[in-house]
C-alpha cells in the first residue's frame, strides 16, 4: 500500500520534472597528467528545480517540495473522501433511526462486535432500559436491534478509519520531512478537528439516551448537537478539500480586474450559502421537521404558515419549532441555487480558463439538481435512499463550490 501511495524516491528523482535540487558536478580540467582537479563551484550553481535536503545522518531523504506537495495534496484528497463517506453514513444511521442502539461507548472495546446468542442478548438488554425502547420501539425483536446495531456500529468503525487516514499518514510526513512550516499548522489542526468530532459524536448520542419524564415527545439526539456534530465534519471536509486543491491544482494567473474581484466575492459568498443550507438540514433531521409540511411551493394551503412563530422568545422558534425549521431550510436552498446562477452568468461574460468555466457549469447542474431532490423528498415524505442522495448532493454541491473557489484564488506575488 505505501509502494503505490507514495513512489519510491528513485523513482521520484528520474522524473525530469522533479529533479534533486544538488550542487552540479564541476567539469574537470585538463592538467597534462592522469588525474583531473576539479574546479570550485560558483554560489548558486543548482539545479532548476526546487529545494531538498539530504539527510544522510538520520538515514531520511527528504522529497523536493512540489513532489512532496503532490503527495501530500493527494493524501489529503483520500482524508477528505473519508470524512464525506462519515457524513453520509452518518446520515443514513440518522434516517433509518439507529444512532442510539449503542448505549456506550469504547474506544478499543467496542471495536469488537457480539458474536454469540447470549452477548447479542446482553447488548439487546442494554438498550431497552433506554427511553428510545421504551417509548418507540418496545416491541423490537432482537433481529430488527441487530439491523440497528450495525447501522450505529458502521458509523462508528468509519470513523475511527478517518482517525487513522488523518493521523498516521500526518506522523510520517511529518518524520519525513516532507511538511512545511504553514503545513504542520494546518495538519495539527485537522487531526485535532478528527479527535474532536468523535468526542462530540458521543456526546450528541447522550442527549438521547438521557430521560425525559416532562416531555411525552419521541427520544432524539438533541438538534443543537446534531448541528455541531455535523458542522465540525463539514468544517473538517472543507479543510481537507481546500488544501488538497491548493496543493494539487496550478494556478491560473488571471488579470486581476475587477470583474474578477467581484466574481470571486460571488464564489465565496454562494460556497458559504451553500454550507448554512447543509448545516440547516441537521435542524430539520434533528427536529423532524421534514414530515410536517411535505408539499411545494407552498406550506400546506399559504405560502407563510400560521404556526410559524409558535414558540416564544420568537428565536426559539429558528432552533426548535420543526415549522420555522423547514421554512429557512427552503428559503436557504432557493436563496443558494439564486446565487448559483448568478455565479454562472457572471462567469460567462468573463474570458476564464476551461477547467474555471467547467467548475462554474458543474455547479449549476448540482444546484438544480439538488433543488429537484429536495423537493422530491419533501413530497414523497422523506424516503430513505432519495433523502439520504439529497444529504450527499449537499456535499458534492459543496465540493465544486470549494472547486471553483480555487480556480478563482489570487496568486501569490
Amino acid at each position: 500500500m505505501q509502494r503505490l501511495l507514495f513512489p519510491p524516491l528513485k523513482a521520484l528523482m528520474g522524473s525530469p520534472c522533479l529533479r534533486l535540487l544538488v550542487p552540479r558536478a564541476a567539469p574537470r580540467t585538463q592538467c597534462g597528467c592522469s588525474c583531473g582537479i576539479r574546479r570550485p563551484l560558483r554560489p548558486g550553481q543548482y539545479s532548476t528545480i526546487s529545494e531538498v535536503s539530504l539527510q544522510s545522518e538520520r538515514g531520511t531523504v527528504s522529497l523536493p517540495s512540489r513532489a512532496a506537495e503532490r503527495v501530500v495534496g493527494r493524501w489529503l484528497l483520500v482524508c477528505s473522501g473519508t470524512v464525506a463517506g462519515a457524513v453520509i453514513l452518518g446520515g443514513v444511521t440518522r434516517l433509518t433511526e439507529s444512532g442510539l442502539s449503542m448505549v456506550d461507548w469504547h474506544l478499543i472495546k467496542e471495536m469488537k462486535p457480539p458474536t454469540s446468542q447470549e452477548e447479542w442478548e446482553t447488548e439487546f438488554q442494554k438498550y431497552q432500559q433506554f427511553p428510545e425502547f421504551k417509548i418507540l420501539n418496545h416491541d423490537m425483536t432482537l433481529a430488527q436491534f441487530k439491523f440497528i446495531w450495525y447501522m450505529e456500529y458502521s458509523h462508528r468503525m468509519w470513523g475511527r478509519l478517518v482517525g487513522l487516514a488523518y493521523i498516521l499518514p500526518a506522523a510520517y510526513f511529518w518524520r519525513k520531512g516532507w511538511l512545511s512550516r504553514g503545513m504542520k499548522g494546518r495538519v495539527l489542526a485537522l487531526c485535532g478537528l478528527v479527535c474532536f468530532q468523535g468526542l462530540l459524536g458521543w456526546y450528541m448520542v447522550k442527549s438521547g439516551l438521557e430521560e425525559k419524564p416532562d416531555t411525552h415527545d419521541i427520544p432524539r439526539v438533541s438538534q443543537y448537537r446534531l448541528a455541531a456534530h455535523l458542522g465540525s465534519a463539514l468544517v473538517l471536509y472543507c479543510a481537507s478539500l481546500w488544501t488538497s486543491l491548493s496543493l494539487l491544482l496550478p494556478q491560473h494567473k488571471l488579470p486581476e480586474t475587477r470583474q474578477l474581484l467581484w466574481l470571486r466575492r460571488c464564489a465565496h459568498g454562494t460556497a458559504g450559502l451553500v454550507f448554512l443550507t447543509a448545516l440547516s438540514g441537521a435542524f430539520v433531521a434533528g427536529l423532524d421537521a421534514g414530515l410536517v409540511y411535505n408539499s411545494f411551493p407552498k406550506m400546506g394551503e399559504s405560502w407563510i404558515p400560521e404556526d410559524l412563530f409558535t414558540f416564544s422568545p420568537i428565536l426559539r422558534n429558528v432552533f426548535e419549532n420543526p415549522t420555522m425549521v423547514q421554512f429557512d431550510h427552503r428559503i436557504l436552498g432557493i436563496t443558494s441555487v439564486t446565487a448559483v446562477t448568478v455565479l454562472y452568468f457572471l462567469s460567462r461574460r468573463m474570458p476564464l480558463p476551461r477547467r474555471t468555466k467547467m467548475a462554474a457549469a458543474t455547479l449549476l447542474a448540482l444546484a438544480y439538481t439538488q433543488v429537484g431532490l429536495g423537493i422530491s423528498t419533501l413530497l414523497m415524505y422523506v424516503p430513505t435512499p432519495l433523502a439520504a442522495t439529497h444529504q450527499s448532493g449537499s456535499l458534492a454541491l459543496l465540493s465544486v463550490a470549494l472547486w471553483l473557489m480555487s480556480e478563482l484564488r489570487r496568486v501569490p506575488k
